[in-house]
């Protein structure tokens, strides 16, 4: 397993992140130990959860695993959906953001939330409330790291200026949707990373499964979440993402390799990514993905790849002078 730094935090990280959103779901508490313990075997130290997965499940089950070695670990998890019937009980609002960092440490028996995410953005709130509520949190030793999680670059930006203008702590972490089908991220949001010094830290490098080599215009992977979840399967309905799959996939058999492996390795070769996100149901699955830790890509390989997708727009209109 490789390692690194993330962005200007000073904690050095494994190069995958495990993703824990199967935990008490897909993956009962009986394979999530076999899938922490896996991770742990390979070298990762690194684990992102959320309040709302399984509704709270993922991150009791997270926090029972990691008790042995959580000083070993660094643990993330995130605020803002709904995590009750209350009409309070979602958003960014100081009272929110409380109540539901201490339910996450309680959840995940811990005193501290290495990395706490704004999951998404929440327009009824000002930014002003959640960063001073974010930096109470950090003052109180409750949380040592603040991250954003699906927020486009402007708001990203927007969040840091303001945080410096408050003088509260800032945001060092990001979290974007990235993988060799869904590049959104490369037109602003990892240029701003890049020059900010975030850490990065990307979700669904496989495309929901798309670019495991189970899909393709003649067949599908019947149980996969591109079939079975609406969701997913209305983020990849676009016809171009099953010709890139095919593209993948036969690009993947001429290197003799998993497509997985080098899926998650073509995320995680991008300069301004510290560590993708990886998943997994069970053990067959988690394997391929593993293997990425140690593989090196090379800028060649990487734009041979990148090639099978289609041109990526520039961030402004004028493009002539780059």
């Amino acid at each position: 397993m490789q390692y690194t730094t993330l962005g200007r935090t000073g904690l050095t990280v494994s190069r995958l992140c495990f993703g824990t959103m199967s935990f008490g779901g897909d993956a009962d508490e009986a394979t999530s130990a076999q899938l922490f313990n896996r991770c742990r075997e390979a070298g990762i130290n690194f684990f992102d959860c959320a309040n709302v997965y399984s509704g709270g499940r993922a991150e009791e089950i997270l926090g029972t695993l990691a008790q042995p070695c959580r000083d070993q670990l660094v643990l993330t998890s995130k605020v803002r959906f709904k995590m009750g019937e209350g009409l309070n009980d979602s958003g960014l609002s100081r009272r929110h953001i409380m109540l539901q960092a201490e339910g996450s440490l309680r959840r995940l028996r811990t005193d501290r939330l290495d990395i706490y995410f704004c999951h998404h953005r929440d327009p009824q709130t000002p930014f002003e409330e959640t960063l001073r509520a974010l930096d109470d949190l950090v003052h109180q030793g409750k949380v040592l790291y603040v991250g954003v999680s699906n927020w486009c670059a402007w708001q990203i930006a927007l969040g840091i200026g303001q945080a410096a203008a408050l003088h509260t702590t800032p945001i060092h972490v990001i979290q974007p949707m990235y993988s060799l089908a869904k590049r959104t991220a490369e037109m602003e949001i990892l240029p701003l990373a890049a020059d900010q010094h975030l850490g990065v830290i990307p979700y669904s490098p496989l495309g929901g499964g798309l670019l495991t080599g189970k899909y393709s215009r003649a067949s599908r992977d019947e149980k996969g979440r591109l079939t079975t979840n609406k969701m997913y399967a209305r983020r990849y309905q676009d016809p171009v993402h099953l010709d890139i799959a095919e593209r993948f996939a036969q690009a993947a058999a001429k290197l003799n390799m998993h497509p997985a492996t080098l899926a998650v390795a073509w995320v995680k070769s991008h300069p301004a990514v510290t560590a993708p996100i990886i998943g997994a149901r069970n053990l067959q699955q988690l394997e391929p993905s593993l293997a990425a830790g140690d593989y090196e890509m090379s800028p060649a390989q990487r734009a041979e790849l990148t090639a099978l997708t289609p041109p990526l727009a520039v961030a402004t209109d004028r493009d002539e002078e780059r």
